[in-house]
């Protein structure tokens, strides 16, 4: 069987969730217990928005943006509420929780790297 790179990032993060927590990277105290699943979740917005949101394209940065305003975009996007071109298609896949754990890993994203 040959496997293909997409094959290998699929198992790998078909196996992630099964690491025991001692592995998961350390958080400080405050930070919610949603952010690792929503930093796995967030390797599929990499392409466009970059790994840390933020885009050198005329994609949109989110790095910066807050959890709340992220998870509203997704959920208007999924609701069709707000118009787009890929990003209903995409928040579609997601459900309302996975979108959560996205968007609190984005929101952290400017407060621990300052």
């Amino acid at each position: 069987m040959r496997l293909t790179s997409k094959g290998v990032v699929i198992a790998a993060l078909a196996v992630l969730p099964l690491l025991p927590a001692g592995m998961a990277r350390a958080q400080a105290p405050e930070q919610s217990k949603s952010i690792p699943r929503g930093e796995i979740l967030s390797l599929s917005c990499a392409g466009c928005h970059g790994t840390d949101g933020k885009s050198e394209s005329i994609i949109p940065t989110i790095y910066g943006r807050s959890a709340e305003y992220i998870e509203s975009a997704l959920l208007d996007f999924k609701s069709g509420a707000r118009p787009s071109t890929v990003m209903g298609r995409h928040a579609k896949g997601y459900s309302d929780e996975e979108i959560h754990q996205i968007a609190e890993y984005f929101g952290s994203l400017s407060t621990m790297n300052n």
